[in-house]
This record gives C-alpha cells, sequence and structure tokens, in this order.
C-alpha cells in the first residue's frame, strides 16, 4: 500500500520533475510513448492511435488511462509544419504551443516554442551528428538543446539502442523554471511520436 501511495503521490507531481526518462515502444500495435522518473516510475503515458489524419495525442498519469493530464493537438490536417496545442486536461488550461520547422527539419530537426498567444519564446534544435544521423537512421543517437529566449533551459539525449527509443531529458539548467514543465514534457512526447517517425 505504501508503495501504491508513494506512485500516485510521484504522477500527482509529475510536473516538477527537472530529469527525466523518455521511452518509445514501437513494437506494440500502436506506438507508446512514456515519461519516467529517474527511477523509472510512471509520470506520463500515452499510445498513439494509428491511421489518424489529424494528431489528438492524449497523455495520461499511466497505461490504466484513468487520468488525463494534456491533450496535444494538431491544427490542421498533415502539415508538414504544424502547430500542435498543449492543454492541461485537468483545468482545461492552454498552456502553450509548439511548431515543427518543417523544411528546416528535413535536414536538422528543429520547433519553434510558442506562448498563449503564439509568439515565439523558445527553440528545440537538433545537436551533434545530425547529418550522419540522416544516413544512419537509428545507429546514431540523437540529442537536442531547448532553448528559451537565449538561454539553453534543456538538453535531450539519446542512448543507443536500435529498437526502442530511450532518452534523458534533464531541465536542471532552467533555475528560474521559465519554461513550463507541461511544455517540455509535451515536446518530449512530440519529439518521440513525429521525428520517430523519420527512423522507424
Amino acid at each position: 500500500m505504501a508503495e501504491t501511495a508513494n506512485a500516485a503521490v510521484q504522477s500527482e507531481r509529475w510536473w516538477e520533475h527537472d530529469r527525466v526518462l523518455l521511452r518509445r515502444k514501437v513494437l506494440a500495435i500502436a506506438p507508446v510513448f512514456q515519461i519516467l522518473d529517474p527511477q523509472g516510475g510512471s509520470l506520463l503515458y500515452c499510445q498513439q492511435k494509428l491511421f489518424k489524419l489529424k494528431e489528438d495525442i492524449r497523455v495520461y498519469a499511466d497505461d490504466s488511462k484513468q487520468r488525463e493530464l494534456l491533450t496535444i493537438k494538431a491544427r490542421s490536417i498533415i502539415d508538414f509544419s504544424a502547430v500542435y496545442d498543449v492543454v492541461d486536461a485537468q483545468t482545461g488550461e492552454k498552456v502553450g504551443a509548439l511548431r515543427r520547422k518543417g523544411l528546416k527539419s528535413m535536414l536538422r530537426d528543429e520547433w519553434e516554442i510558442l506562448d498563449l498567444n503564439d509568439s515565439t519564446v523558445g527553440r528545440i534544435q537538433e545537436d551533434g551528428l545530425f547529418w550522419l544521423r540522416r544516413i544512419l537512421a537509428n545507429w546514431v543517437p540523437q540529442s537536442f538543446s531547448v532553448w528559451y529566449g537565449e538561454s539553453q533551459v534543456a538538453a535531450i539525449k539519446q542512448a543507443w539502442n536500435p529498437i526502442v527509443f530511450k532518452a534523458e531529458m534533464d531541465l536542471s539548467a532552467d533555475h528560474a523554471r521559465r519554461l513550463d514543465r507541461r511544455l517540455a514534457m509535451a515536446a518530449g512526447i512530440l519529439l518521440m511520436a513525429i521525428e520517430g517517425r523519420q527512423s522507424s
């Protein structure tokens, strides 16, 4: 009972974590995305729906899908430079949006972080040997830097695994917590869902 209670507290405070693990399973019928705490406890869970023309990603606390925490919705159908609105499912509050830089992402994955008024407040950019990854795909791990204004506030580094996407998101550089953690977690899921298609 104590372990269950501790897990529930961890889940309730999922937005407080500065270091989380990202995991994408592709062997299921539909891809499964998880965000875990450093000890492997579930913080966010999502199973992507197949054959949808317009992305509508529902994010839950765990695989029971009893408690919805975030929704991530594309504004248009199959848009190469799509904008995804991020909404807190518990309050109905929109927390911001993420826009994929379509043409730039053909060479180097890049996203813009938008505030409530769609003003650009930050960016997510693929680092490292991105040019080599376009040739060797899964054999070269991805890494991203996350910027808010002119300050780097986070890093996402993938561990090498040709079958399962595993990465760590480290937000500890964002001491002032300028980047809303709900938006950061949504970004992690989108990187697994959208950019992951290039290497699946």
